[in-house]
């Protein structure tokens, strides 16, 4: 698996793909499949930066970042807006199918609204839920009080040996070609030297005290704890806070040169600063190996949520890197997502899985990635039937859908398993508290 630029070719047969969620589906998807529940994996919407302007972030520019409407982590005012938004669209999509009725107030049992136990994402599950479910009343379920991390979403890596660090390890250095590990920084000089000027780097306050006016790309170190998430150390992860903070800075910046300090940056200069963060959670979160180990406790959620008959709708409400790790366990095919800087796992955004009971007395699974686009985020756009979000088709490697675009729920199960099992697997020959 190597970092390379990402591309995009949406064809002909994912565009007829049809769901409860798309704008538009073939005229006799309806007479074919009934939808009977949906899963929903969502990342929180926006947040201020995890850290504010004092930190090390406020070191990197000489400039002022945006006047965050939150403290630290927290949900802004503006991302619940925006969630409130999305659970409007999806009552609306579910009513049309026939999942649920307008001011559907749930039977016990029918309906489960699940966040980490983080502020950012309770409040987007109660926004969400507000939006879909106006007079029900919802509870939001969370372990803790906020903010602690759940272990169900926390994407912690829960055990570690040398043999497993040591199969992690080549899986993220195969990340960087021929190079290997610090081929990952190497191949990263356009999206350095785009977030340098916009940053304004050389004249920051760490260029003063550090001399720091260019990212390294060969300082990478990979740091590997028991009941820690994967981390890191070098240049990658300082450009990575920089990027956080910029990309939530042009959605909650109403004048794009404002929010790139006084630069107009085009499009394509955005996403180079947004992929920065795409390549930082890939190469933590996505390695196979990883990804089987960080995920497993929400693996088995959203299996065992998939197989309950009483079931109609589940929202977990984790992270990206929840996301991410999720994707990589169930073994999908690469994907680039359209109308986003974001292209792997956009703010607010939605692994969903639908559960449709087809004519023929077979049950299907559709998966797909639903996300407002980034005018959408930047411009508040009330999200119809007429005006809906995004929706990307998602494809399992190995896994073969019908005509429809879905695929066999006992093969979507048997992928879950795949990867539940593979936690097993792992090398666990002799534990260490720690492997870099």
């Amino acid at each position: 698996m190597k970092i390379k630029s990402m591309a995009f070719a949406l064809c002909a047969s994912m565009l007829a793909l049809s769901s409860s969620v798309y704008a538009s589906r073939p005229a006799d998807f309806g007479n074919k499949y009934q939808l009977e529940e949906m899963v929903v994996l969502s990342r929180h919407n926006i947040r201020s930066p995890l850290s504010g302007n004092g930190s090390a972030l406020g070191n990197v520019t000489p400039h002022k970042w945006f006047n965050w409407t939150s403290g630290p982590s927290e949900l802004s005012l503006r991302g619940g807006q925006l969630e409130t938004m999305m659970g409007q669209y999806f009552c609306k999509r579910l009513v049309a199918d026939g999942l649920m009725t307008e001011n559907y107030i749930p039977a016990e049992g029918e309906m489960r609204f699940y966040a980490n136990s983080m502020q950012r994402t309770i409040a987007t599950a109660q926004y969400f839920s507000s939006g879909m479910l106006p007079v029900a009343n919802v509870t939001i379920e969370h372990k803790f009080a906020p903010s602690k991390m759940d272990p169900v979403f926390n994407p912690q890596l829960t055990f570690i040996s040398n043999e497993f660090m040591y199969q992690a390890m080549k899986e993220i250095g195969s990340m960087g070609g021929d190079a290997g590990l610090q081929g990952i920084g190497k191949n990263m000089s356009a999206q350095y030297r785009t977030i340098e000027k916009a940053l304004d780097l050389k004249d920051s306050p760490i260029a003063k005290s550090d001399g720091l006016t260019k990212f390294k790309d060969n300082d990478l170190q990979i740091i590997l704890e028991q009941n820690k998430e994967p981390a890191m150390k070098g240049s990658l992860k300082l450009a990575n806070s920089a990027s956080d903070a910029f990309i939530l800075q042009y959605y909650e910046e109403k004048d794009p040169v404002k929010a790139g300090f006084g630069h107009k940056l085009t499009q394509k200069e955005w996403e180079l600063i947004a992929s920065i963060k795409d390549i930082y959670g890939d190469v933590l979160f996505t390695a196979p190996s990883v990804a089987v180990n960080v995920a497993h406790p929400l693996l088995k959620v959203m299996s065992e949520e998939l197989a309950l008959d009483t079931r109609k709708f589940t929202f977990l409400c984790g992270h990206d890197s929840n996301i991410a790790s999720v994707l990589a366990a169930l073994e999908v095919e690469e994907y680039s997502l359209p109308n986003s800087i974001e292209k792997k796992t956009p703010i607010g955004s939605k692994l969903v899985l639908e559960k449709f009971k087809g004519k023929d007395g077979k049950e299907y699974v559709g998966l797909s990635i639903v996300y407002q686009n980034t005018a959408q985020l930047r411009d508040r756009t009330a999200l119809t039937l007429e005006t809906p979000p995004e929706c990307f088709p998602i494809k399992l490697k190995g896994l073969k859908a019908n005509s429809d675009g879905l695929y066999l729920l006992e093969d979507v199960q048997s992928r879950f398993k795949k990867a539940i099992d593979a936690y097993d697997d792992l090398p666990k020959d002799q534990e260490v508290k720690k492997a870099a």
